[in-house]
């Protein structure tokens, strides 16, 4: 995905939004038959699917040629900016962009010690119920079988169709599959392969993004002032559209993510009506399609914040995307825990949202020692508090946090500010049963004020109340202003404890 993201994106590339329409007419667009247009008050007739709404955790893998130099993300853009980290470690140790470049890093990716089969089985026992493939990064390599495009992984590198091979894993255990595309960035964010040093013995050689027979990998000029994050190249836009267009309509996912706003105004809304339509046709009348894209929604797909949360109940479903780590692999870099993971995912599904989380592959293919044991600790506590996460929905109020707490507000990249204490309480709820998860390990008395007996919020009673993972009889009585439960002597394993409320 992106080394820091939306707002570095911006930042580097001098971005400018702009709302510039294509030329080209949604009309003049294939869109499959089916009940959606490439309009506002088609796309509203939308309704989440079910799956979607109860799978709450999913798992990613930002995968390709971009691991081999082991230095993270945007490496294919960072080795033809000169002085940057990317471009120092490609000097070093594959010589100057003008004579080795991104296109000599692609046959190096072998993925020669992947086991999609065992990794899949993992994330399944990890908790996750879908799993996202990397479909194309800005790199412009495609990790799918495209009869439009030759560099892509099946021609090239590991000469594998790594989204179907992905594909048939997930479905082998049961989970539901979805591709990322980040390729409508794709043309503008690859413009740096076609400069030249500025200063140095290799001043004013172009780099081999310049050089016309690669201009299928790293695209022509781009022209003055088409700087933005989406181009306002109308023929890079059909180019888009068609790329997407061949995936979705040779595997079918159930969700599809663009790494952006809904791109290309009604050229993005023929893709989203043309994904929609294939899905219903493919599922016989059944569909499942999800469609991910950093806009608001207004009901038409599910808004996605990267590495961000909201800040209360959202309307509408919506999906924090974040890795483990880096985007992609780095040697040496640090990861969240596993208690990181599962307090960012009770606070999401709170308010209404799931968790996709990438888990960074070495270029190789496997995942490190110490990120399988994160997954097994994520799956451990999965196991015994997943009743109140799994086809929850929120309540009347996300939760309680303590009265000193920051106020961070809703948006992409607010993950680092958010911290969590044993006084931050999130609900959700499932039929009769309210559950509350404390994000830290408590003291004697939990108490949770929401559920006092002078609080408006509850207009039932409380018939039984369980820690979850603990056989313990529970104490717990109820005051004016708060509902106290009284720890019992041992706590299940974890810092984050689920509580189970049975209500009449």
């Amino acid at each position: 995905m992106l080394v820091s993201s939306f707002l570095k994106k911006i930042a580097a590339a001098g971005i400018i939004i702009v709302t510039l329409l294509p030329t080209v007419s949604a009309q003049q667009l294939p869109v499959k038959p089916g009940p959606y247009r490439p309009d506002t008050a088609s796309l509203k007739q939308y309704h989440y699917p079910a799956w979607f709404r109860d799978a709450k955790f999913g798992i990613w893998s930002h995968w390709g040629p971009q691991a081999v130099p082991r230095m993270g993300d945007w490496y294919a853009r960072g080795m033809y900016e000169e002085g940057s980290a990317n471009y120092r470690h490609h000097l070093a140790h594959y010589g100057h962009p003008s004579k080795f470049g991104y296109k000599d890093i692609i046959p190096l990716w072998k993925a020669e010690k992947w086991e999609p089969e065992r990794l899949m089985a993992l994330y399944k026992k990890a908790g996750a119920k879908y799993f996202v493939s990397m479909g194309s990064h800005h790199d412009n390599f495609f990790l799918w079988n495209s009869r439009r495009h030759k560099w892509n992984a099946v021609n090239m590198g590991p000469h594998k169709d790594v989204v179907g091979i992905w594909q048939q894993a997930a479905r082998k255990e049961g989970l539901y599959f979805g591709i990322s595309e980040h390729l409508a960035a794709s043309y503008t964010w690859f413009q740096a392969s076609h400069r030249a040093d500025t200063s140095g013995p290799n001043k004013g050689i172009p780099y081999d993004g310049a050089n016309a027979a690669y201009a299928d990998l790293y695209h022509t000029n781009a022209s003055p002032g088409d700087k933005g994050w989406l181009t306002t190249n109308p023929t890079w836009m059909q180019e888009w559209y068609e790329d997407v267009k061949e995936l979705v309509e040779t595997y079918h996912p159930d969700l599809l993510y663009s790494d952006s706003e809904l791109p290309f105004g009604n050229i993005g809304r023929s893709m989203l009506a043309n994904f929609y339509n294939d899905n219903i046709a493919f599922h016989k009348g059944r569909p499942t399609a999800v469609y991910n894209c950093k806009q608001p929604s207004g009901g038409m797909w599910v808004q996605d914040l990267e590495r961000g949360v909201q800040d209360t109940i959202s309307p509408f479903p919506w999906q924090t995307d974040t890795s483990i780590g880096d985007w992609y692999y780095r040697t040496g870099q640090p990861y969240k825990s596993a208690t990181d993971v599962i307090r960012m995912l009770v606070d999401i599904v709170s308010k209404n949202g799931n968790l996709l989380l990438n888990i960074v592959q070495t270029p190789e293919g496997e995942v490190e020692p110490d990120l399988l044991q994160t997954l097994d600790d994520i799956g451990n506590w999965m196991a015994i508090n997943g009743e109140g996460i799994y086809g929850s929905r929120p309540w009347k109020v996300f939760g309680e946090r303590p009265a000193s707490a920051a106020n961070i507000k809703a948006g992409n990249f607010n993950e680092g500010k958010l911290a969590y204490t044993a006084e931050d309480i999130r609900f959700t709820v499932k039929g009769n049963d309210l559950y509350a998860y404390v994000l830290d390990t408590p003291g004697d008395e939990i108490r949770i004020r929401s559920l006092g007996r002078h609080s408006q919020l509850n207009n039932k009673k409380i018939t039984h109340i369980k820690i979850l993972g603990s056989e313990e009889k529970i104490k717990w009585k109820e005051e004016n202003d708060a509902l106290v439960i009284y720890r019992p002597a041992q706590l299940p394993a974890g810092k984050v404890t689920g509580i189970r409320l049975s209500l009449k």
